[in-house]
Formats: C-alpha cells, sequence, structure tokens
C-alpha cells in the first residue's frame, strides 16, 4: 500500500472502478436480451460457470482453516447479495433501488468505526453523503412507488455487499485473487441454484443473441469484474472501493440515454455531476489518509 506521502493508487482506482461499470451494464442486457422474470437464473448462469472455470485455471484449494470464512464471503459477496438485488430489481424502480443501494459506503463507514475503531475522516464521511443526495437528485422523481419487501431487499442486499467488502479486506485468505474469485462464484452460485430450480420458470429454446448475453453476463459481469473487484479489495481503502458501487447505476443510466434515448437533463444533470464528484472526493481523501 502507498504511503500517506506517496500519489494516490489511481491505477487500482481505474481498474477497480471497472468492475462497477460492467454491472452497470447488467440492467440494459438483462432487459433488452434475456428471456424475462428469470432473475435467479440469470444470477445462476452469470455465476456458477464463471466461478467453474476459474476453479479449473487456478486449481487452489482453500486452507482448511479457511473454509469457513470463505462460505460467509460468498453468502454476502454473491449468494444472498445476488438473490436480494434481483428481488429489489423486481419490485422497485431502478432509481430507488439505487440510492437504497448507495448506502453502502456508509455502511462500510461504520463498520470500520464500531469494529475496528477507525473514524472516519469528515471529508470521507460527507462525500459519501453527497452520493447517497446526489443519486436520488439523479433517479427518484414524485411518482417513484415504494414497495416495502422490495425496500427491505434494497437495504439488505446494500449491507451484505457491505459486510463482504469489509470482511474480505478484514480477514485477508490465504489465496490468490482469481482463486478467491472462482471459490466464492462457484459457492455462491450454488447458494443461488435452489432459488432459480424452485422460482424461476425454466429457459425457453435460447437464440443466439441471448446465449452472447448470458456469456457476457458470466465472464465479463461475474469473472472478470469480480476478479477485479476484490483484487480491488485487497489493494484500496474498503471505503474507497465501496464508494466506486456508485459507478453502476450511473453507468446503467448513461447507457440508457445513449442506447434507449432515456433523457438525462436539468436538475437530474447536476445529480450526475455530484455522485461523481462525490466518488472522486472518497478516492482522494480515503487513498491520501491510508
Amino acid at each position: 500500500m502507498s504511503s500517506t506521502h506517496s500519489a494516490p493508487p489511481w491505477r487500482d482506482i481505474m481498474l477497480t472502478a471497472i468492475a462497477p461499470a460492467i454491472w452497470g451494464s447488467t440492467y440494459i442486457v438483462t432487459s433488452q436480451l434475456l428471456p424475462p422474470d428469470r432473475p435467479f437464473t440469470a444470477a445462476l448462469i452469470r455465476c456458477l460457470p464463471a466461478g467453474l472455470l476459474l476453479l479449473l485455471m487456478t486449481r487452489r484449494l482453500p486452507a482448511r482453516a479457511d473454509w469457513w470464512r470463505l462460505l460467509v464471503l460468498s453468502a454476502f459477496n454473491i449468494g444472498l447479495f445476488q438473490a436480494l438485488l434481483f428481488v429489489a430489481a423486481y419490485r422497485l424502480p431502478g432509481g430507488l433501488a439505487a440510492v437504497l443501494g448507495a448506502i453502502q459506503p456508509l455502511l462500510v463507514m461504520v463498520l470500520a468505526w464500531a469494529v475496528d475503531g477507525r473514524a472516519p475522516a469528515q471529508i470521507t464521511l460527507w462525500a459519501a453523503v453527497a452520493g447517497v443526495a446526489g443519486m436520488a437528485v439523479l433517479l427518484l422523481s414524485p411518482q417513484t412507488r415504494i414497495e416495502p419487501i422490495g425496500v427491505a431487499a434494497a437495504l439488505a442486499g446494500a449491507g451484505c455487499m457491505a459486510a463482504g467488502v469489509w470482511l474480505t479486506r478484514r480477514w485477508q485468505l490465504r489465496l490468490p485473487v482469481l482463486a478467491l474469485t472462482g471459490w466464492q462464484l462457484t459457492i455462491g452460485g450454488l447458494m443461488l441454484a435452489p432459488a432459480a430450480w424452485l422460482v424461476d420458470a425454466p429457459l425457453p429454446s435460447l437464440g443466439l443473441t441471448q446465449e452472447l448475453a448470458y456469456a457476457y453476463l458470466s465472464l465479463a459481469g461475474a469473472l472478470l469484474a469480480y476478479a477485479l473487484w476484490f483484487r480491488g479489495i485487497a489493494r484500496l481503502p474498503t471505503v474507497a472501493v465501496a464508494s466506486l458501487g456508485l459507478l453502476s447505476p450511473l453507468t446503467a443510466v448513461v447507457l440508457g440515454w445513449v442506447i434507449l434515448s432515456q433523457s438525462i437533463s436539468g436538475i437530474a444533470l447536476a445529480g450526475l455531476v455530484v455522485v461523481l464528484g462525490s466518488v472522486f472526493a472518497v478516492q482522494w481523501s480515503a487513498t491520501r489518509r491510508t
């Protein structure tokens, strides 16, 4: 880790930011290219094949003492998070789900403060608050529909992701990044399998476009994105990594604007600028402080 007097590790930040940017493309791929109403099947196909491929590539077993930690991380980072993410996505407008998920950096700060005794710097705290506010301005509207189960799922999902980021950095399992990613995707994918089997309808016959969409979700959205994400967790402050998660809904908004001609204007543009400024401020303050 760079010292206080070194330049901030912007290369690590940029590589880690690729992960939420890829995840931000998930919405448009799912809504435009995949069979409808099969959220758990999509999550399973995204995670399990990528995990098995990484395990075949790395061929590394976790230490015996690390197995229980690996199960906990797989549940928080993949299994529970993916399930709650899709429950929220199907019950809430995308804007509300994104705003609720934006509290993740604040939850990481609370964990680090309450358990590790690491109080956040004022600029980091206020930048994270500004990110939530900017996301609300960007995505919410007076017509936003509140659905209690969806709200609970979105908040629980943000909590799972925050706990996963914090615990991954805290425990530092004795595995290379690719092996750690493969085991979590595989175990998390197996956790999703019962929901996909019991809740979702069977897949119809798939065309080439749908097969390529599922391949993109697995190879880019899981294998590449999670490998970069866990690499970033190992190298960057936890709050800095968590704040990069704001780039996921931001990417979804930009792709909707570019590809689907969804409008962004007026106060929404101001919200977009605030979110970007928040992400930059958290990166700068957290890495400088480290």
